[in-house]
């Protein structure tokens, strides 16, 4: 399996890198986590420099794709190199999840046509003006697609790909590794709630 976090100059590095984390408690030969860039290397919205693990290319032809977010997404929606490649981001396929400003590259992909999304505060104009309805709601999953909205709801999206792609127990003890001491049972069972109500199968019917 590979999971591909699209990640772009500008990213944030709580959407791209806790998810690239909590993906990473699956230790599995078969199990690959990446983070797709439009190049070599994309510098963070602090100043964080990362190098290119794998790129847009490649992350279309992946298992489950999340695209993470940043100061600069807008930007991403207006380039055409960019945006011409992620047209082959298909969920008939593949499972496609965005975090906060990352869906509005889905609506402009038209892969939130008829499904409403979770974003951030900051990115729901832009998103409702791109005619997608925006929930007020950490987490929301329709069928292959999935949204979250919030730096932290990032772990959602992980748990999310885990479930589904490797099963509900597998998820929990993602989660249940990274949650705070103390609060582990209490962490996780809130996840749970968010995350289960749109878990259309244990796992994805991909072809």
């Amino acid at each position: 399996m590979h999971i591909a976090i699209l990640t772009f100059e500008g990213y944030n590095e709580l959407d791209s890198l806790i998810a690239l984390g909590v993906l990473n408690r699956i230790k599995s030969d078969d199990w690959r986590v990446t983070i797709a860039t439009p190049s070599p290397k994309v510098t963070s919205m602090n100043g964080v420099v990362i190098e290119q693990m794998s790129t847009l290319e490649e992350a279309c032809e992946a298992d489950a794709v999340i695209v993470g977010s940043g100061i600069a997404t807008r930007e991403v929606t207006e380039d055409p190199a960019i945006m011409n490649v992620l047209r082959g981001l298909d969920p008939s396929r593949q499972l496609i999840a965005a975090q906060c400003s990352g869906a509005l590259v889905l609506a402009r992909l038209g892969l939130l046509d008829d499904v409403p999304a979770c974003t951030d505060l900051t990115t729901k104009p832009w998103v409702v003006a791109a005619g997608v309805e925006v929930l007020n709601q950490p987490f929301y999953a329709k069928g292959n697609v999935a949204t979250a909205g919030g730096c932290l709801a990032s772990q959602y999206l992980a748990a999310w790909v885990i479930a589904r792609l490797e099963g509900k127990d597998a998820a929990e003890d993602a989660l249940h590794y990274v949650a705070p001491v103390g609060e582990k049972t209490e962490y996780v069972e809130r996840a749970w709630r968010n995350i289960a109500p749109y878990l259309t199968a244990p796992a994805p019917a991909l072809v």
